[in-house]
């Protein structure tokens, strides 16, 4: 993993690996940040993401609902 100065500092060398497949990863801080990969891969993550993920209807109509137990409570009375 490199360094974020080191990913300035190398840039041309990091884009040329992600381009020759070898994604690489930058951290910040300490923490990882970031991972440049090249951009046929990310097209082809994204084509794979799209083409598993439903509608938000279909997820929506596809909730379990009496599997859910409702609460039995009654609305209190309140005075405006």
């Amino acid at each position: 993993m490199l360094t974020l100065q080191d990913a300035k500092n190398r840039f041309s060398a990091v884009v040329e690996a992600a381009l020759a497949g070898r994604p690489q990863e930058v951290s910040r801080r300490g923490k990882p940040a970031v991972v440049v990969i090249s951009a046929e891969e990310y097209a082809r993550l994204l084509d794979a993401a799209q083409g598993e993920r439903g509608s938000f209807a279909d997820h929506l109509l596809a909730f379990p609902e009496a599997d859910v137990p409702r609460a039995e409570a009654r609305p209190r009375d309140v005075a405006f």
